[in-house]
């Protein structure tokens, strides 16, 4: 049999009763992707991007921004009836007229590519109008049962509710996964009928239409059957998230990365870490992040799309999001730096200090207790304890932007829109609202006044 073009549907529609959800089951996350992107992967090692198609329906909007970055192609079911029913919507869609159509699950996150490959293979090599995927199972209640000819052959798909007791102890079963060569699929998918009980169009009735109508339909058998077996319960989820994430951290310590206590670290899937970097434990590094040669992350911190250049210092339990820590950085204990703040070269940013949208300056430091939000800061200067740039004024937001080697006094009050410039300073406990310029000293504080023996007084008043 010649090759042909392939095409893959995806069945993403539906909803996971068994989950206990009200978000459609692809859209849950495992290994720091929802279901149907670790699904799009591995259909990607088989077809292009252009003749791969998932077939939604509950929150179909949803899902499709979720996997909106593989530029795939969707089908709308508008009504769930049934596995047969979701592949009959595709039928008018050119690509999937002619060549090979694989149908996959949406709720297999480790399926993999390899495992397609072989698939086709398989129905090349057999020459057949169809291959199941299937795999066998010590305990299969609950699962279709593939039952095969003399030829060996699958013949037909029964359900367990339909099977006899026969029929119950086969351990082969069906991944509802599927090979077929595209003119036979729409002829026989077309004669398919409703069951009576539900009222569905279920996909695996094809097999028995297929060889009924003279057609051999070949298996192709999975080791792992974990790899095919579809996600029902938050359970399996837990399972197969922790899968994904022994499969990363062992990827990355093969890399070089050293993680301590590997078993409490969260690595998402897209994650990059260098060489020698070290992981503490209790860690998450999550999202896109991606993480220089020689760093040191601290215990119970979070990383999320998060950037880090080579020899970067994270203290423990710091939070950092969409932000970019260059070369040599420290950031911690008990920091926070949120939507895209940056910190250069050098710079530190110490315990209980929070940046949001803010540049700190090569080599300048933020040590303690201080909020700086939607600040420009320059080169080597100081930002004492307790700062505070004040961005908001109930309706929008202001920057502050500070020159380069200056100096902010502890507990200063920034009022922004407002600047200061390189080289001054800003006497401690201050609340500037007015632009400092270089080399200038501000003091905005009230003059202190001192009355003597006041306390001693109170207190003979009062008699404590």
């Amino acid at each position: 049999m010649p090759e042909s073009p392939v095409s893959v549907v995806i069945l993403a529609a539906g909803l996971g009763t068994r989950m206990r959800s009200r978000q459609a089951k692809v859209l849950h996350r495992a290994g720091g992707a929802c279901l149907l992107d670790h699904v799009i992967q591995a259909a990607e090692g088989i077809a292009d991007a252009g003749r791969i198609m998932a077939v939604v329906g509950h929150q179909a909007e949803r899902v499709r921004a979720e996997v909106a970055h593989y530029a795939i192609r969707f089908e709308l079911q508008t009504e769930q009836k049934g596995t047969g029913h979701a592949l009959w919507v595709c039928r008018g869609v050119p690509e999937l007229a002619t060549g090979r159509v694989v149908v996959i699950c949406g709720d297999s996150p480790l399926l993999r590519g390899e495992t397609l490959q072989n698939l086709l293979q398989r129905h090349q090599e057999s020459g057949c109008a169809a291959t199941v995927l299937t795999t066998f199972l010590d305990n299969p209640h609950g699962y279709g049962r593939i039952l095969r000819d003399e030829t060996g052959h699958v013949s037909a798909i029964v359900e367990e509710k339909a099977a006899s007791e026969e029929e119950k102890k086969v351990r082969e079963i069906n991944s509802a996964m599927y090979c077929f060569e595209a003119s036979l699929l729409w002829k026989h998918l077309a004669t398919l009928t409703p069951n009576p009980a539900s009222g569905e169009i279920y996909l695996t009735d094809i097999v028995a239409a297929l060889h009924a109508g003279g057609h051999a339909v070949a298996a192709c058998v999975v080791d792992e059957p974990g790899e095919v077996l579809g996600i029902n319960t938050r359970i399996e989820l837990a399972e197969v998230d922790s899968i994904f994430r022994r499969r990363k951290t062992r990827e990355m310590m093969l890399a070089g990365v050293t993680i301590e206590q590997p078993e409490t670290v969260t690595i998402d899937k897209q994650v990059t870490i260098g060489q020698d970097t070290i992981v503490g434990p209790f860690t998450q590094i999550l999202g896109k992040t991606q993480i220089g040669a020689e760093c040191k992350i601290g215990a119970g911190s979070i990383l999320a799309n998060a950037t880090l250049g080579e020899g970067v210092e994270v203290l423990p339990y710091s939070y950092i999001e969409d932000s970019t820590l260059e070369a040599s950085a420290h950031v911690g204990p008990f920091a926070k730096l949120r939507m895209n703040s940056v910190v250069e070269k050098g710079a530190h940013v110490g315990n209980f200090v929070e940046l949001k949208n803010t540049r700190l300056g090569a080599g300048s430091k933020a040590m303690h207790l201080a909020y700086l939000g939607d600040s420009t800061i320059g080169r080597k200067t100081n930002i004492g304890a307790g700062t505070i740039t004040c961005n908001y004024d109930g309706v929008k937001k202001h920057r502050t932007n500070i020159g380069d080697a200056s100096f902010i006094g502890s507990n200063s009050t920034l009022v922004a829109p407002v600047e200061v410039g390189s080289g001054a300073y800003v006497a401690a406990g201050s609340v500037i609202t007015d632009a400092v310029p270089e080399d200038a000293l501000a003091l905005g504080r009230a003059r202190q006044v001192l009355k003597e023996s006041w306390a001693k007084k109170r207190r003979e008043q009062s008699g404590k």
